[in-house]
């Protein structure tokens, strides 16, 4: 009886152990491969494709199956010195975005294909640095991303990699250079201070140019109109004194035409009075003074004729 009781329990071991084995193969045959990933199975060492997404079977000890994840990824390149063409050392540490898109050449192509691209990343970097100056190198960094990325893509193709993106996060040049660039931007810096006070001055005196010369046309407009209203009123004043005087001729000459002769020699014998009475001992009388003279003796003859007629009829 505890033969038979032994007998099970080794029965019942055994069973176990089978079961744990049973177990083991098929979680082993059985593998559920994500989207973001891809299996490259070998069978006894040969190529025998690529499998997956999803439930895949492999076949223990007969079948490996190595993952390969296929989504895009990044290697952080640490800093690395490269020499310029013009001989002078910088530090750059950048990075790269790449995915896998052959899975099988990333398995067989390559023993790693991590390590290899990131050696092949400073080789090459430290290749396109030393095609360009120190100044390029600091100005030109998107031009040197492209190159990089095109020159490493071409490298890893045969590696099943596709580069997608490099990037320079940092470049750092010698402390002399550093410094020399420093003073550059501080002159550059006090040069467009200058250009701008420059430029504000020169406005500023544009504008002050420019109000004086409205204030010389306003002042000259001004004067113009001050000349012309003084013209106008010039002009007014005389026609006035012109038509007073017109109107005084006008009145005189109603007034002369009932002066006689005799009124005409009084002013005249009144105007050689005035003359007489000056300290001067020339005089010159015009002709009609003469005449006047005449008429007058004429009229004083005729006026006594006139007395000595009327004395006699008396």
């Amino acid at each position: 009886m505890e033969t038979n009781m032994l007998a099970n329990q080794g029965t019942l071991i055994l069973l176990i152990i089978l079961i744990l084995i049973l177990f083991y193969i098929i979680s082993r045959m059985i593998r559920i491969v994500p989207e973001t990933e891809r299996l490259v199975v070998l069978a006894l060492g040969r190529y025998a494709g690529t499998r997956g997404p999803g439930i895949v079977l492999i076949v223990p000890i007969i079948e490996q199956a190595r993952k390969v994840d296929i989504r895009e990824r990044f290697l952080d390149i640490p800093s690395q010195t490269a020499i310029t063409k013009d001989n002078a050392p910088i530090a750059i540490d950048f990075l790269v975005y790449y995915r896998v898109i052959d899975p099988k050449r990333a398995v067989l192509q390559v023993d790693n294909v991590v390590s290899a691209a990131v050696n092949i990343a400073t080789t090459t970097l430290r290749a396109v640095i030393g095609d360009i100056s120190l100044d390029d190198v600091l100005a030109k960094r998107e031009q040197i991303n492209d190159t990089l990325r095109v020159k490493l893509d071409e490298i890893t193709e045969r590696w099943g990699l596709k580069i997608t993106t490099v990037e320079i996060r940092e470049i750092q040049p010698p402390r002399d250079v550093q410094e020399a660039m420093n003073r550059q931007m501080s002159a550059e810096r006090e040069r467009r201070a200058m250009v701008t006070k420059a430029s504000g001055e020169r406005e500023a005196a544009i504008a002050v140019a420019e109000g004086e010369k409205q204030a010389a046309i306003l002042r000259a407009e001004g004067e113009k109109q001050a000349a012309v209203l003084a013209a106008e009123g010039e002009r007014q004043a005389q026609l006035l004194r012109a038509q007073g005087f017109a109107m005084a001729l006008q009145a005189i000459y109603s007034q002369a035409k009932d002066v006689d002769d005799k009124t005409m020699m009084l002013q005249y014998l009144d105007a050689l009075r005035v003359v007489g009475s000056s300290p001067s001992t020339k005089f010159v009388l015009p002709m009609e003074i003469t005449q006047m003279a005449h008429q007058l003796m004429g009229a004083m003859s005729r006026s006594g004729a006139a007395s000595d007629g009327s004395g006699d009829k008396a």
